[in-house]
C-alpha cells in the first residue's frame, strides 16, 4: 500500500521532539507467545495518532494514509493514554512554555458548558434565547389558529414573568 500521506507533509514529529516523547513512552508488554507479527514502530503510531487528533479524521480513515493500520494506532493511544503519556506530554509542553514565554498563573479560567441546569429551576434566570417572551405565541397555539380537529387544546399554557 503506498502513502497517501507524504513523508515530508509537515504533519509529522520533529526530530527533536520525538527526542523527547520517545523517553515518555512505556516499554513495551510482553507476548506470552512471543511476537505473531512485528509491531507497528512507535513513531508511526504517534505520527498516525497526532494526525487524527490535529484533522478530527475518523480512524478507520488511518488504513488509506498507509502510516499504520488504524486498529494498531487505537489501540497504542489507548495504551499511552492509559500510560499517561498524553498527560505527561501536555504537563512538559506547559512547563517548557511558562520557562520560554511565560504563563500568568494568577489568571486562570476553568473550562465549561453552556447548557440549561438539569437542576436550575428559577435560580437560574430566564433562558437568554427567550428575548423576555411571554409564553406561546399565538402562532403556535392551536387555540389561536383554531385548530384542524375543530377542538380546542386543554393543556395548560405556562406564562413566564419576570422578576
Amino acid at each position: 500500500m503506498g502513502y497517501m500521506v507524504s513523508r515530508d507533509d509537515g504533519w509529522r514529529l520533529p526530530d527533536w521532539l520525538w527526542e523527547r516523547i520517545v523517553l515518555l513512552l512505556p516499554t513495551r508488554p510482553f507476548h506470552p507467545l512471543g511476537t505473531h507479527r512485528s509491531r507497528v514502530p512507535d513513531r508511526d503510531a504517534m505520527d498516525a495518532i497526532l494526525l487524527v487528533l490535529r484533522t478530527g479524521m475518523q480512524w478507520n480513515a488511518l488504513n488509506a494514509t498507509g502510516i499504520c493500520s488504524s486498529s494498531s494506532a487505537h489501540r497504542r493511544f489507548q495504551e499511552w493514554e492509559q500510560a499517561g503519556v498524553f498527560h505527561e506530554i501536555w504537563r512538559q509542553g506547559l512547563l517548557e512554555y511558562d520557562k520560554v514565554v511565560g504563563i500568568d498563573w494568577s489568571w486562570l479560567a476553568a473550562d465549561g458548558a453552556m447548557t440549561k441546569a438539569p437542576l436550575g429551576g428559577p435560580k437560574t434566570g430566564p433562558n437568554p434565547t427567550d428575548r423576555a417572551k411571554k409564553g406561546r405565541s399565538d402562532r403556535s397555539s392551536a387555540k389561536a389558529r383554531g385548530s384542524r380537529s375543530d377542538s380546542t387544546t386543554r393543556a395548560p399554557t405556562v406564562t413566564t414573568t419576570s422578576s
